[in-house]
Order: C-alpha cells, then sequence, then structure tokens
C-alpha cells in the first residue's frame, strides 16, 4: 500500500528544505503540510472511523474538554492499522528528525494518549501544554503529528488547531482541521495549544483526527518547567472566553484540598467514564 503522495525519500528531503521554517515558526517549532498522504488510503481510514460516540474507549467530559478517543491497536481497521505502523516506522522518523533536528527519536507502539481522537459539535479541548513523560517507560515526550481526516470543513465549523505565546496573551497561530492536512509541533512544557472554542459543524458531523507522539531519552532543560507534573496536562486559560471553565477549575482545586485522594481522583475517573 503507497501511504504518502511522494517517495520516502522525498518526504525526506522535504523535512530538511522545511527545517528552518518548522524551528523558528512562532510561538514555539510548528508547522502543517498538505496532501502528503494518498487521500485513497485516508478515504479507507475514514470508513475503518470507529463509533466513538457510541462506543468510545476514552470519554472525556469536564470543564476542560468534550473529546472522545480510542488508542487500542483491536479498535484500528487493517488500513489504518497498516498507516499507524508506517509514522512509527523509520522512514518517517527520519523524516522526522530532519524536519525537527531531533535526533534519535523513539515511537510509542502503544500509541499512549494518541490514536483515533474524536469531538461531536459543542465538543472543545481548552488550551494546554501536554504531560511530558510517558507513564509507561519514562521517555520524554519530543513531537506530536496530528492527521487530519475532515472532509469539505468549512471555516465556520470552527475546531481550528491553535498555538499560543507562552504568557498565554495571544495565540500566534492556527490551523483548519481539513482532509489529508498533517499538523505537527516539538512537545515542550511551554507549548501551548488546543481548540478552545466549543465545535460549531452541522449535527451529523465531527472532527476526526488521527495523533502520534513520539520521545527521546531525555530532553533539553529549556523545554521544562519545574511546576510542571511528569504525567499531567497542564491546562492554560485564555485572558476572555473561558470564564467558566475558570471557575471550575478554581472549585476543583478546593475540593482537592479537602478530599482524600484516593476519593478524589476516584471520582473523577468515575465522571469521565
Amino acid at each position: 500500500m503507497n501511504f504518502l503522495n511522494i517517495t520516502d525519500q522525498q518526504l525526506v528531503e522535504l523535512g530538511r528544505n522545511k527545517h528552518q521554517t518548522y524551528i523558528n515558526a512562532d510561538p514555539f517549532p510548528s508547522g502543517y503540510f498538505d496532501n502528503i498522504f494518498n487521500p485513497a488510503m485516508l478515504d479507507q481510514i475514514l470508513e475503518e472511523f470507529p463509533d466513538l460516540q457510541h462506543h468510545p474507549e476514552y470519554a472525556y467530559h469536564d470543564q476542560n474538554q468534550v473529546k472522545l478517543a480510542a488508542n487500542s491497536e483491536d479498535r484500528f481497521g487493517p488500513v489504518t492499522k497498516s498507516f499507524m505502523h508506517y509514522l512509527n516506522s523509520a522512514p518517517f522518523l527520519d523524516f522526522l528528525s530532519a524536519l525537527t533536528g531531533i535526533e534519535n527519536l523513539i515511537p510509542d507502539p502503544y500509541f499512549y494518549g494518541g490514536g483515533y481522537h474524536q469531538i461531536l459539535p459543542g465538543g472543545f479541548l481548552k488550551v494546554h501544554a501536554d504531560f511530558n513523560k510517558h507513564r509507561t517507560n519514562g521517555l520524554d515526550r519530543r513531537i506530536n503529528v496530528l492527521v487530519y481526516l475532515n472532509k469539505d470543513w468549512e471555516e465556520s465549523y470552527g475546531g481550528h488547531f491553535q498555538l499560543w505565546d507562552r504568557d498565554m496573551k495571544e495565540c500566534k497561530a492556527k490551523f483548519l482541521p481539513i482532509f489529508n492536512r498533517m499538523a505537527m509541533f516539538s512537545t515542550s512544557d511551554f507549548s501551548f495549544h488546543g481548540h478552545p472554542d466549543p465545535l460549531t459543524c452541522p449535527p451529523g458531523r465531527s472532527r476526526k483526527s488521527l495523533a502520534v507522539y513520539y520521545y527521546s531519552n531525555g530532553r533539553p532543560a529549556a523545554d521544562t518547567n519545574p511546576g510542571h507534573e511528569a504525567t499531567d496536562t497542564l491546562f492554560k486559560y485564555r485572558p476572555e472566553g473561558d470564564e467558566e471553565a475558570k471557575k471550575q477549575s478554581s472549585l476543583d482545586k478546593l475540593i482537592y484540598g479537602v478530599t482524600p485522594p484516593f476519593l478524589y481522583f476516584g471520582l473523577k475517573k468515575l465522571f469521565k467514564s
């Protein structure tokens, strides 16, 4: 099966050619590529996309996120499985290293936190910095790759992938999640991103994507924030537009302060399921 519209060698050369543009992007190293992948292959992946609305593996519903996900390989169709394995292969890792300058990248065969992502109308994902270490192997998270699967996606539907500055004062870049667009960025404790506004696509439509993350053994000290726990997602709120989330977050902190941890996290897990 042809995963790409170009050869592996051309993909690596594209990474070399776009290296300076990528590492100098504002507000942090990032970018996107359109029509890199074989569209017929992505059509098959869309056909295989599971019914996460009624049978999610993970369902998140709180002040910070309303989204669905699945990352177990037994939920992947055959074409999806082959494509996800390609994204973890040496040729694709060579492209990522050429583009980002990060050497000795390590893929995640467990797709921890990745795999299928879906957001229904009204759903959102507040701006955040990702967990910075793999919960199982302790490796350092370095790159996110997102492949969007949304055909005929209109600007008015929203769902833009937003990149925010370190001080959370301004959205510096945003990408529409259109079909056959691959967005990527280098992850750090300060790579704040998300799509914080509720999705406004029509009923029956949703924002679908595949997510794959890449790791290394160690990372630069400049990428770290001592206050960011290794396996936690750090949500950040915009100057305007996240008032309700801020209030709920403050309430959660108050409840956490007076509730035994085993009870608090047990209830959180119950309400997310």
